[in-house]
């Protein structure tokens, strides 16, 4: 008896020493244990990050295409290039998405969580998600390996999954739904039209304000790293449960939520955090908020235009600046 109650003591420890981590291992926002068991059974481990940080050092055995954002997605419309060209890089790769696959790039990246939403919304049924990524596996003194490693390639066909995503024809019937709840996943500043990354700024009507960096223990761990007043990004790291519950205590987990930010990408990251905290029905809206700013019918609250003018005359001064720069360094080297 005493053996058995050890045993239950053990395991009740070893959870809650995981934090947040260990409610997420049902769901398919994994830790260090999981990504490491993972790799001892040959599952595929993706790193979405581009070639240059991928040779810098990477989980061993681990398979890289280059930066998931730059390779997959066109530069101006920010959405994927044709089918038939992702098919022929998975299809290159290796990167079987019916099989097991653990997707990473550095602590907190959304990117990580575009690449999980890829993989599923071209059919796979299998990925998970390492959070942390490669901080965490460093953090841990874990092995690094800096040469590439590569997978035999294979003959797959992609089947996109139409019902992960809302389209904007669905988003226009959907956003003043009662039984639908949005979910805005850009900064506070995007989100009042303060920032204005599209033809106009604000946000959609009705909209609910939860920035993705509210995810993270500490939100402000990019600025404070661009400030230099930390030195790692360990605030990155995903709140427990209980407080990330808090932070969505205003939205309904039995009804659908529609998650969008500027592109689909900030919004992977939250549709999969609601998606492990039990949110039956979470969608992404593809388009985003490029989407549905260019439509000019389209509602908007808090509702702004871009300056064309102003933008152009930034261009201009910042232009004249490399140009002093320039001539200031050829006098200097004559």
């Amino acid at each position: 008896m005493k053996t058995i109650q050890h045993l239950i003591a053990v395991i009740l420890l070893s959870l809650i020493s995981f934090g947040g981590a260990a409610w997420a291992q049902s769901g398919t926002i994994v830790d260090l244990q999981y990504v490491k068991a993972a790799q001892q059974r040959g599952a595929i481990i993706w790193d979405v990050r581009a070639s240059n940080q991928y040779l810098e050092g990477h989980i061993p055995g681990a398979i890289n295409f280059g930066d998931i954002g730059t390779v997959l997605r066109d530069p101006n419309r920010e959405d994927f290039i044709d089918l038939a060209e992702i098919n022929a890089i998975f299809n290159k790769a290796g990167l079987d998405i019916y099989k097991e696959i653990v997707v990473y790039g550095s602590r907190g990246n959304p990117y990580s969580y575009f690449g999980l939403f890829t993989i599923h919304y071209f059919g796979g049924k299998q990925a998970k998600v390492f959070h942390d990524g490669i901080d965490g596996w460093a953090d841990a003194g874990l092995p690094i390996e800096k040469t590439s490693s590569t997978l035999g390639s294979i003959n797959i066909k992609l089947a996109p999954q139409e019902n992960l995503v809302v389209s904007n024809e669905q988003m226009r019937k959907l956003y003043n739904n009662q039984s639908v709840q949005v979910v805005d996943a850009r900064t506070f500043n995007e989100f009042k039209g303060n920032d204005v990354r599209a033809i106009r700024g604000g946000h959609i009507p009705g909209a609910i304000s939860i920035p993705y960096e509210q995810n993270w223990k500490d939100p402000a761990t990019g600025l404070k790293l661009a400030k230099k007043e930390v030195k790692t990004n360990a605030g990155m790291s995903l709140k427990t449960k209980d407080e990330l519950n808090a932070l969505y205590a205003k939205l309904d987990p039995n009804k659908e939520t529609v998650v969008y930010c500027q592109s689909g990408v900030r919004a992977a990251e939250t549709a999969t955090v609601l998606q492990n905290l039990g949110y039956k029905n979470v969608k992404i809206y593809d388009s985003s908020w490029l989407g549905w700013a260019s439509h000019l019918a389209s509602p908007v609250a808090d509702e702004t235009y871009l300056n064309v003018g102003m933008l152009n005359a930034r261009i201009a001064a910042m232009q004249n600046k490399i140009n002093e720069l320039e001539t200031a360094l050829k006098g200097n080297k004559n």
